[in-house]
């Protein structure tokens, strides 16, 4: 692991503690590429204007027509926490808006797959629905866009994924409106909104027409900032990169939830995972409930999680927050079980004295479809590659086809490899879509071998040893001044994540004593600039030397009622 320490422009510091901003963040924020307070303002104000999307002026016509006219309308979800939230905000949101007729439909993984299918289309035809809404989908459903128009049914997309290629051209769906600052022609400066973002402005687009038509005036119009709870927490589980406009819903979410204002649901998930809804920070939308939440997805049905989001009765929720908490423990046991036979397989794939190939694939047959991509992405953490996971899919007419999930490092565009893979071997990929870092595939069994040798020849042009290498951005030396509780508590309770991390801290420190704890974690006695300080790197158990450069982030813990600053390591330099 090489760490390297950002640069620190020194007049973005100097700007930023003339503002009033504590030195310490003043010096993590210009590392992060913040040049001014515009940046840091949180109020709901700033965030980027409607009218800058692509689509929402139509968007909000059709749907303040449909809402006169007490059209039915169905939700067509997905079954992340992006997708479960995004539905829990149009629900939540149309209904505050004057919608009567709302329902919704989540398509379940393995029968269905992602997206507005065609099959979904018809099933929305015949419960009655006159219009269907997608919600982080449906920007590369081309047939069951037309399937829906074919039935009559006009389609109303919003998404944030990036629109399907055929033959290296961008190709939309058919549908009535597209609102997706993705899509060609839009410019919404947030390129990195969630699904449940872009649902989000849709609603602020439609209540503005709506107040225009005179539904209500600005004194007694509903307030959508109730909602912000959901997109706060389904914009931190995506692991979308927290720009600033993402940076302020995720911290007006958290501001009401720390003040008790959120879903009964979202309020049962942080009892169920033992958090403290008080203190919360994105740690826990993104580790806590977001996972509970996905898990219903992966291996039950995301009805559970969206219900849990969409009712207000209190025992309800907790109900339904305990069997996600139980469904988030099976899919820990069946993850854990993968990751090692997944491990086992790729490290099959190079001898113990080589490096890795550029990219992973593996596949077995007993692997569970729903957990395919946790096990890419840890996969992809342990060996620094682009790696795919593969598992047989489980539905109908379709056990000879494989789903893959891919996760991807920093320098290799995981979807764009995916396009050339299909240019250069055509047919080899029935279905594939994603993001820079994250994507899916479906093949069919006979073509694994093809498809692992095509995306290893793309990495192995596009990747090269720097890439390759194992790299960790750091903020450098810790003051001994900041190691402090009460500053551990003003770093956790501001808004980090994708692309503007949390901070890590390096520096050479003396290992004055270490065991092992838990047979799996290193609790560690260090000094640091003279002064001992507990540390634990959690998940290592190899020996540190006397001295040492360590990559480690602030935490605060209590013992016999005094609250100390730890060390939490992340990396060993060398």
């Amino acid at each position: 692991m090489k760490l390297i320490v950002r640069d620190i422009p020194p007049r973005t510091v100097w700007t930023l503690e003339q503002a009033g901003i504590h030195p310490l963040l003043a010096r993590l924020y210009a590392s992060r590429g913040v040049l001014g307070m515009q940046e840091l303002d949180d109020a709901l104000a700033h965030l980027l204007p409607p009218s800058s999307m692509k689509g929402l002026p139509e968007a909000a016509q059709l749907l303040a027509d449909a809402i006169a006219n007490n059209t039915k309308m169905c939700i067509v979800a997905d079954y992340d926490c992006d997708g479960a939230t995004a539905c829990a905000v149009a629900v939540r949101g149309l209904r505050l808006l004057g919608a009567r007729n709302v329902s919704y439909l989540v398509p379940d993984r393995v029968v269905d797959g992602y997206g507005l299918t065609a099959p979904i289309a018809q099933r929305v035809h015949a419960s009655g629905a006159q219009l269907l809404i997608t919600v982080d989908n449906g920007i590369a459903s081309l047939d069951g866009v037309a399937a829906a128009n074919a039935l009559g049914l006009p389609v109303l997309v919003t998404d944030h994924h990036l629109p399907a290629l055929q033959a290296g051209a961008v190709v939309l769906p058919q549908a009535q409106v597209i609102v997706n600052p993705n899509q060609p022609g839009c410019g919404f400066d947030s390129k990195s909104i969630a699904g449940v973002g872009v649902m989000f402005y849709v609603l602020l687009a439609l209540r503005a027409l709506l107040r225009e038509r005179g539904a209500f005036t600005a004194a007694d119009q509903p307030k959508l900032d109730t909602l912000l709870p959901l997109v706060a927490l389904g914009t931190v589980a995506d692991v979308v990169k927290l720009d600033a406009n993402n940076r302020r819903l995720v911290a007006q979410g958290l501001k009401r939830v720390r003040a008790g204002h959120m879903p009964a649901g979202m309020a049962a998930l942080f009892t169920a995972a033992g958090r403290n809804a008080p203190q919360a920070t994105s740690f826990d939308f993104g580790f806590a409930l977001g996972p509970r939440i996905n898990a219903a997805g992966r291996l039950a049905d995301m009805t559970l999680g969206i219900e849990c989001l969409l009712t207000d009765d209190a025992a309800r929720a907790d109900e339904l927050a305990r069997t996600l908490d139980g469904i988030n423990r099976e899919r820990r046991e069946i993850e854990g079980g993968m990751r090692e036979q997944a491990l086992e397989l790729a490290e099959q794939l190079f001898d113990e004295d080589e490096e890795p190939p550029p990219a992973i694939c593996v596949y077995d047959p007993d692997f569970h479809e729903g957990v395919v991509g946790i096990v890419a992405s840890r996969l992809k953490d342990k060996l620094h590659r682009p790696s795919f996971v593969f598992a047989s899919s489980g539905a109908p007419g379709k056990e000879h086809e494989l789903k893959g999930s891919g996760r991807s490092i920093p320098g290799f565009h995981l979807r764009d490899a995916l396009d050339l893979v299909a240019k250069r071997h055509p047919g080899v990929l029935l279905r594939f879509g994603g993001h820079a870092m994250a994507a899916g595939c479906t093949i069919a069994e006979e073509n694994f071998d093809t498809f692992e040798q095509a995306l290893a020849q793309v990495a192995h042009e596009w990747l090269d040893a720097e890439t390759l290498s194992r790299r960790l951005a750091t903020d450098g030396p810790l003051a001994p001044e900041y190691r402090r509780p009460d500053l551990v508590d003003t770093l956790h309770k501001e808004v980090w994540g994708q692309g503007f991390a949390p901070p890590v801290f390096s520096e050479e420190l003396e290992v004055v004593s270490q065991r092992l704890v838990g047979e799996k974690h290193l609790a560690l006695k260090l000094k640091h600039q003279g002064t001992p300080v507990d540390g634990i790197w959690f998940g290592h158990t190899e020996p540190l030397p006397a001295k040492v450069v360590l990559a480690f982030r602030l935490d605060a813990d209590e013992w016999q009622g005094v609250r100390r600053v730890r060390f939490l390591v992340e990396a060993v330099e060398g």
